[in-house]
This record gives structure tokens, sequence and C-alpha cells, in this order.
């Protein structure tokens, strides 16, 4: 299990349909997206309303002018951290995100890398491309483009990118070597990684693992610690920095309400760059 999935010998095209059948769903389901389904996929409807969105983000990082700095309908509350808080973008970058749903944190990074800067986020499912599109134009900006692609075979030229970022996608492949070797081709000599995931601590209840929404909750498919840096290694990544973040444990309690899935997971700083 190197790449930290579940016992389960799932395919990767039917991981990666089970986790595009519940992101276009998100998508679709209202005007404000909703965070439904921890790891029995229950319907959380009452967690769903702005209000309460707003209140994850803030758990998971994000303070009141980021909540505010974007207009309604790209902050779906689906991350587990904060990337653009640790990416110390810079004016003029170029910054790719990955699994970028409905562009939240696009925003945001293109908010630090101003008119000058660049970004562009990649998502493998139609309908949330089709709304992070929306929200750009409700945003007003011309900075953020949004391409339909997997993570695992990025629609970006080789060497473009200054920072990549993502907000608890990566455990959601069924193939995190190869994302991180697209990362590395995608970025500048000097590049950075900058992401928040969740990371394994211990393994899964096996009814937990053999859940295909718990994958699709970034539940079950995460990796351990020891995976992750043996994995960002292989792909070149030099300087790598895994950080757990131990207040997360109060949001991820709320994924399930029967178990406490904090016994098995916490969000992490993930960080590394390439070489110049």
């Amino acid at each position: 299990m190197s790449d930290g999935e579940g016992a389960t010998a799932r395919s990767a095209d039917e991981q990666r349909r089970i986790v595009r059948e519940r992101y276009a769903a998100i998508a679709t389901e209202s005007s404000d997206g909703c965070c439904d389904g921890g790891a029995d996929g229950a319907d959380d409807a009452d967690q769903c309303c702005s209000s309460s969105v707003d209140e994850q983000s803030r758990e998971m990082g994000y303070d009141d002018a980021d909540v505010d700095a974007v207009a309604d309908g790209a902050n779906l509350g689906l991350g587990c951290g904060n990337p653009t808080a640790i990416a110390a973008l810079e004016p003029g970058q170029t910054v790719l995100d990955l699994g970028s749903g409905a562009g939240f944190d696009c925003f945001l990074a293109a908010n630090a890398v101003g008119p000058t800067g660049h970004v562009v986020g990649v998502d493998m499912t139609p309908e949330m491309v089709e709304k992070a599109r929306e929200n750009a134009r409700r945003n007003d900006t011309d900075a953020v483009e949004f391409r339909l692609g997997e993570i695992e075979h990025l629609p970006v030229a080789d060497g473009t990118v200054d920072v990549v970022i993502s907000n608890c996608v990566v455990n959601l492949s069924p193939d995190k070597q190869q994302v991180f070797a697209e990362a590395f081709r995608a970025l500048k000599p000097g590049g950075r990684v900058a992401i928040s995931d969740v990371v394994q601590t211990a393994p899964s209840p096996e009814d937990v693992t053999e859940n295909p929404a718990a994958l699709a909750a970034c539940v079950s498919g995460a990796a351990t610690f020891a995976d992750l840096e043996a994995m960002l290694d292989r792909a070149g990544f030099e300087a790598v920095s895994i950080e757990p973040k131990d207040e997360s444990a109060s949001f991820i309690r709320e994924w399930d309400d029967e178990r406490d899935l904090s016994e098995y997971l916490v969000s992490s700083v993930v960080e590394a760059r390439k070489p110049r």
C-alpha cells in the first residue's frame, strides 16, 4: 500500500469514478455547494449553508479576510487546510492548483500574485470546472483559468509554474507517485510544492477502508508520512517537509458521526522544492 490506499483492490478507473461522481453531485446540488457526507456518505444538508462553510473554513486556517475576499459559491468547505497561507505567494508568480474544485483557493492565490501573475486550476470533474468558470466571472478576474484534467496527467507545459498548491486532493488519487512526478515536471527549477492534505497516522478500520464513500470523502485514501516523503523524494524534490496540524482533530472528528477519524488521520502541511 505504498500509495496509502485501502486494502480493497479497486482499479484506478473505479477510484476516479467514485470521486468524480461525488464531486459532480456537490457541484450541482445547490448554489452554495454542499460538504455532504463523511465516511458514511450521509447527507449533512444542515451543514451546507454559507455560514457553516465559512466557519469550517476558519477552522481550517482561513481568516475573515480570506472568506470575505471571494464571491459566494467558490468556497464549498471541502478542504483540510489553507494552502495559500503556506505558499508565500509573490506578485507575478504562476500558481497551479491541483484539484481546484469551485476555485476558492485559486481566487485567493490570484489576489496574492496580482495582475501580473497567473493561476491555473485543474480538476477532473466537468461540473466542478463549469462551476469554477462561473465563479471566475462572478469574481471578475482574468488572472485565473480552469482546465479539465486529471492531476496524474496535468494539462500544463513543462517548467512553467512557480508554486503548486492543493487542498485535500492528493489523497484522492489512485497514483500519488504520478501526481508528484507531474508536479515536478510542471514546476520551474526552484519551484515549490505547498499543499494541505490528510495523512494517515494509523490503519483505518476495515469497514472504512472498504467503503467507497470514505474514499471520496478524503478518509480512506491517505498515505502515511513515510510514504509521502518517499514519493516526493523519488519524484526528485528536495527540502521535503511534512508537518502535522494537531489542531485539525477538531474538524476531522466532525467528518464521521460513528467514529473519531482523528485517531487515523491528521491534516498536514506538505512542502518541497524542485532543485534549481
